[in-house]
This record gives C-alpha cells, structure tokens and sequence, in this order.
C-alpha cells in the first residue's frame, strides 16, 4: 500500500481540526422536507456519492399502542406487509425489490414500525408506488395471517423461549414497567398472539397505516424537488384516517430494588443486568438526557470507559462490562449497567467493582477532561453518519416517529457540546438516588451469584 505523503497527512490533520472547530454549530444532514395535504410528512436528505436512494417509511405507532389484551399486533404487521393487495400478490413486493436489485427491510419497537428500501436512484418511484398501495390496501384474510401467525410465534419461540436470555431480559423489562406499556413485549406474549382475529388485525390496520400517521425518509442520489413531486403522485390521493388519543402512561412510585435470576444449563458465563428507568425526550427529567449520554459514555462507553479499565483490565473479574442509554422514546427510558463474569469469579464480585466505581464517581464526579473527551467522540459519530445512505433515515425517522423535530437532531452536537462537568455530575447523582431498579442474574445450573471465598 503507498504511503501517504507528509503533505496529505497534514491537510488531512487541517481538515479534522476545522471540522472540531465547527460541528458544534454546523447541521449534520441538511434534510429538506414538506408535508402533502393528507398529512405524509416528506424528509429528503441528499447524498450524491453513489447513484443509490433509501427509501423508509415510517409509521407512529408500536407496541405500546397495542390495545389491552392484543400484544404482538404491531409486530404481526411487519410480517403481514410483505402479503398480498389488491393489487400484488402474496410475496410479489419482495419480488419486485428483488428484481430492481434493492434489499429491504422493516423492524418494529415499542414506539413505531418502519419499512425500506435500498434501490438504485432510477427505482425510487417504483418503490414509492408499492409501498404507497400497501398502505391501505393490504389484502388481509384469514388465510393469508394464518401462516404468518405461525411464523411469529415460531420466531418468538427461537427469540425468547429457547434464548436464557431472551427469557430473562422479557421478565426484567416486565418488572422495570410497572405500570407503562414497554412492560408488554414487542412480539407479544404467545398467548394473546394466537387469539388475535381477522377483525382485531384490520381495525389495527385501518387505524394506524395511513398517511396522517407515517414519516417518508428519503436518503441518497437525488433531488428534494423530485422525491417531493413523487411522493405527491404515489402517496397524495391516499385519504388520511381518525388517530386516537393516545393515553398518557404515567409510572407509579418505585419503592425498592427488585432481584430476578435464571437459571439454564445452557448458560456458560454468568451475566448481571441493572436496569433503572431513566429520563427521556418526553418523560421525567428530560433537561437531564444529554449529560446522561455523556455519562454512560464515561462509565461503559468502550474499551476506555471507567468500568472497562478498572473491572476487565485491572481486577480481571469480567470478561465484558458496559453500560448503555438511549432517550429516545416516547416514554420512560432506561439505564443499563452489564457485567460478564470471568471464569472463577461470582456476579456479586463483578456487580461490587461496579457500584464501587459509581461510589467514587457520586462522591467525587467526572474529570472536565473525560467530559470533554466524551463529547469529541460522541460529535465525531454525528459526522460519520453523513457517510451513511441509512443512518440519516434511521436518526431522523426514530426522531420524527416518537415526536422530536428536525432541529432536535440538527441542533443535537451543539446541546451536547454544551453540557459542562457539574451537569453530568447531578444528572448521575439523581439517577443514582432512586430506587426504580431491577436486578436481573443469568445462571448457568450449578453457577452462584454469591461472593467467592477468594473475594
């Protein structure tokens, strides 16, 4: 490979300084948007690297909206989406992606459900045209569900049902909600799957797959003018349909720590889970969410997170610990901690250097330089993801689809940029303080939880 010359590397080394200098109040993907009478909303970011386009649409509803007693709808619908219309046959969409020589996709939470398209520039229309007809009129009977019916609960068997933990990680979510729909599981429980009726699934359907209530993502090699003009001639005609309120899920008091452990002879390597709800956009103390991230990227962010060095590099107790936290949803978030204990060692050894290292860190704070480096890394992954046909549809759309605007992402490198070392500092002793926890321990048969005599 030919070396880079001196005067490369210094106009590479020019570049990054004045993208340092300038990311905190720059945009990150420039989008362009409007929204066609029936109430669409169109989001265009141009990227003309390759002659390539994503195509995603996304709809505001998930499996928090599911009504009582009818878990697993939204998810039944991803599959159910790739069935027959009135006017394409079962199977023919991914047919027709195929033959374009596009991949797709689609994936649901507990927030909203999204389907896409990666096709060449030319494609885009033809997209557009197929996924605007499944919009309204999927072609829904009892013998096209009945089979996708049996590939959920088959995919909930291989997910959960055979996963230890699948298992565990369903009851600790179960636990964290006590009273918020995330409780339920996005596939749904098995039983209330098998029970969902023809009629249960095109009131879903009519309800929520309509214009009014979706985001069209549009990423790549071309114009906003033109996505505006075809998003107007597939979608336009598409009549909007009566949202419902939708309830404002409030969690009750938690008043202590809560424990579950799993046990199963296929696990190998014990693994601890702290889950603590956690403030996001819209729920608790959301003027805490941006020194949160930075703080969980201190604590487990990576190879050079606090827990890392100190547990896995120094103690040699874990083979892997970290932490995670994500605010965006549309109700209450959660904090992560995890640790894999190393063979010979116990759980309670690895969940103590944990919360020792926490102590430390509510008695005596983050450094100004951890929460600076924080920041560099955490405005770098903004710049990266221009480099990405998805990732602008993924960021915008997750935002969009929970209630965010567009500013809230374009403006998100500059509010990060802001927060300071005392701002992190209460936002962890807050997050610290309540008592809204679930402790969840993966056990192989004959594994312990409990302290080694070697302690």
């Amino acid at each position: 490979m030919k070396k880079p010359t001196s005067l490369f590397i210094h106009i590479t080394l020019i570049i990054f300084v004045i993208i340092q200098i300038n990311i905190a109040n720059a945009n990150i993907f420039n989008p362009k948007t409007t929204t066609l009478e029936n109430g669409l909303k169109v989001v265009v970011v141009e990227n003309h690297r390759a002659p390539v386009v994503t195509h995603m649409l996304w709809y505001r509803v998930g499996a928090m909206d599911e009504p009582a007693g009818k878990s697993g709808i939204a998810h039944f619908f991803e599959h159910l989406m790739f069935k027959g219309t009135k006017k394409i046959k079962d199977g023919e969409f991914s047919s027709i992606v195929a033959r374009n020589g596009g991949q797709e996709n689609a994936f649901t939470s507990q927030d909203y459900t999204a389907y896409y398209q990666s096709v060449a520039a030319g494609r885009l229309g033809l997209m557009m045209k197929i996924e605007a007809d499944r919009m309204r009129n999927l072609n829904l009977t009892k013998e096209a569900i009945e089979p996708e019916r049996q590939v959920v609960l088959e995919e909930r068997r291989s997910r959960i049902e055979n996963s230890p933990s699948g298992i565990l990680s369903e009851h600790a979510t179960n636990a964290l909600y006590m009273n918020h729909p995330y409780a339920i599981p996005i596939i749904g429980w098995a039983h209330e799957v098998e029970n969902l009726s023809l009629k249960d699934l095109n009131e879903f359907y009519q309800t929520y797959y309509a214009p009014n209530n979706a985001i069209l993502l549009v990423v790549g090699d071309i114009k906003a003018d033109k996505v505006f003009k075809l998003a107007a001639q597939h979608y336009g005609a598409i009549l909007p349909s009566k949202l419902p309120d939708r309830p404002n899920w409030q969690e009750p008091p938690h008043l202590d720590i809560r424990d579950i452990t799993y046990r199963d002879k296929k696990v190998k390597a014990p693994v601890w889970i702290e889950r603590r709800l956690a403030p996001s956009y819209f729920y608790g103390q959301s003027e805490d969410i941006y020194a949160l991230q930075i703080f969980s990227d201190i604590l487990g962010g990576g190879a050079s997170s606090r827990l890392y060095r100190s547990i896995v590099i120094e103690q040699k107790i874990a083979t892997s610990v970290g932490s995670w936290y994500d605010p965006t949803k549309r109700g209450p978030s959660s904090f992560g901690i995890y640790g894999v204990a190393k063979d010979g060692k116990s759980l309670d050894m690895v969940k103590a250097a944990v919360h020792t290292e926490i102590t430390k860190i509510i008695n005596d704070g983050v450094s100004p330089d951890e929460v600076k480096a924080s920041i560099i890394r955490m405005q770098d992954s903004a710049v990266l993801a221009l480099d990405s046909l998805s990732t602008p549809a993924h960021i915008l759309g997750q935002a969009l689809a929970i209630g965010l605007k567009i500013s809230d992402v374009e403006d998100w490198p500059a509010r990060i940029g802001k927060i300071d070392v005392a701002a992190v500092n209460a936002a962890a002793k807050r997050l610290f303080m309540k008592k809204s926890v679930v402790n969840s321990y993966l056990l192989g048969i004959d594994q312990k939880a409990v302290k080694n005599n070697d302690q």
